[in-house]
């Protein structure tokens, strides 16, 4: 079976995020792949391990893009491929499809594509399903498990409500959750592996398509102001006392 996991690669979720001129800033905090996403890598693997074929990552991003996808070779990937141009700058997620769309065809097509349910830096949700549309291919979300018999796959989707059992035909479009497994960790030999990958970079002429206009753009963006209130706790032996402390400390601050 041939499997694509869309991997990104995201600031740490330990960085402090701010606003610096109407732009995102998220100051020197390194970047990591998409915790989520390393999810959708350990789904495709074991759908490898179930039933036999191949792992490519696949990412959209800068050069250092190349270290999140090294992250999901050394997790047991077969293959890493980026797209970068410095006309995929600005991609909102309807860009990122046609983008990851267009890889993907490149590639030849694939039995199943996965996705982690979002990503940690714009949370939206979007890519997947917009990713399947332009394929052409079924889209099963939030799937908590998987299971291939034959030419379908089936999913049990992990909803607020509870669980939901869906089927379809391969190829499909997956985005997994948590309960899918927790992430294996890279392994030594792994490591060494994802080291010496040589990663090729495919700009928007390798495609054949051109840089995707921006449907949702980013016009301003604002850090919220400071919150410098304070809390006080009155007590007393009663609540008689308690109450006399608490007008008096109304009266005080002129609130009545």
């Amino acid at each position: 079976m041939k499997i694509i996991a869309c991997i990104k690669q995201v600031p740490d979720s330990e960085a402090k995020v701010k606003a610096e001129g109407g732009q995102v800033s998220w100051g020197d905090a390194p970047l990591v792949i998409n915790p989520f996403d390393e999810y959708a890598v350990e789904g495709a693997l074991q759908q490898k391990e179930a039933a036999g074929g191949t792992v490519t990552a696949l990412c959209v991003g800068p050069e250092s893009a190349k270290e999140a996808l090294k992250h999901a070779l050394a997790m047991g990937a077969d293959e890493a491929i980026l797209v970068s141009d410095a006309a995929l700058n600005d991609l909102d997620t309807v860009g990122a499809a046609k983008v990851l769309a267009a890889a993907i065809q490149k590639i030849g097509g694939a039995d199943m594509v996965v996705f982690g349910r979002q990503t940690l830096d714009n949370g939206a949700g979007l890519t997947p399903p917009q990713t399947a549309r332009l394929l052409g291919y079924p889209m099963l979300g939030l799937a908590g498990s998987i299971k291939v018999e034959g030419s379908a796959v089936t999913v049990e989707r992990v909803l607020e409500e509870g669980r939901q059992i869906m089927k379809a035909n391969l190829p499909a479009v997956l985005s997994v959750v948590q309960s899918i497994g927790e992430p294996r960790y890279p392994s030594f030999m792994g490591i060494r592996k994802a080291s010496k990958a040589t990663i090729p970079v495919w700009s928007l002429s390798d495609l054949g398509v051109s840089a995707p206009a921006a449907v949702v753009t980013r016009t301003e963006l604002v850090t919220p102001p400071s919150d410098t209130r304070a809390v006080e706790m009155i007590t007393g032996e009663s609540p008689a006392e308690i109450a006399e402390k608490l007008a008096d400390k109304i009266i005080a601050e002129k609130v009545l």
